[in-house]
């Protein structure tokens, strides 16, 4: 793992400098190429000696195409030295370390909220307000649903988990019984 961010950090403060103003859209394509470049058959593909490197950003960029995605020519240029360099699988990492550097810059941090339900928007600005006076900065939330929790919310940011789930105060509960 240490390797990856090792190789990794080059790219995603590069990439930060010369995005200059425009973090936000440079995070949005990044996180695309992230989220195309983790797919597991995408790599086989990639590192077969018989395909180019052409080939490859033909594909990826197809992939981004058809989610929608449009990739302007920073992003093009960016994938194209990616995979000169034969590194798409640290382009997740890479992602990873940039969303670090613009949280950095702007005070903010991402947060990952585990939902065994849906939020509505009024739910998911509350859960948000409520999170952001809890561990005192901006906070950039995600929902991401996982029905084992039964009830509650699970919340990861940074290196903090809040768990307030039904599945935690049960098991809680289990360990209180056991000992």
């Amino acid at each position: 793992m240490a390797e990856l961010a090792t190789i990794a950090r080059p790219y995603a403060e590069a990439l930060f400098k010369a995005s200059g103003a425009d973090l936000s859209g440079t995070a949005a394509w990044l996180d695309e190429l992230a989220a195309i470049a983790s797919n597991v058959q995408l790599q086989q593909y990639s590192g077969d000696p018989g395909v180019t490197s052409k080939q490859t950003f033909d594909v990826m960029a197809g992939v981004a195409e058809s989610q929608k995605v449009q990739l302007p020519v920073a992003a093009q240029n960016f994938l194209r030295a990616v995979i000169d360099n034969g590194r798409i699988s640290v382009l997740p990492e890479i992602a990873s370390q940039f969303r670090a550097l613009k949280n950095s810059q702007s005070g903010s941090s991402d947060a990952t909220v585990f939902s065994a339900f849906a939020l509505d928007a009024k739910a998911l600005a509350d859960v948000s307000a409520t999170l952001e006076r809890r561990f005192g900065k901006k906070l950039n939330v995600t929902v991401e649903l996982q029905p084992e929790l039964i009830g509650g919310v699970r919340v990861v940011v940074g290196d903090e988990v809040l768990d307030t789930s039904v599945k935690a105060r049960l098991e809680q509960m289990k360990v209180a019984l056991v000992s």
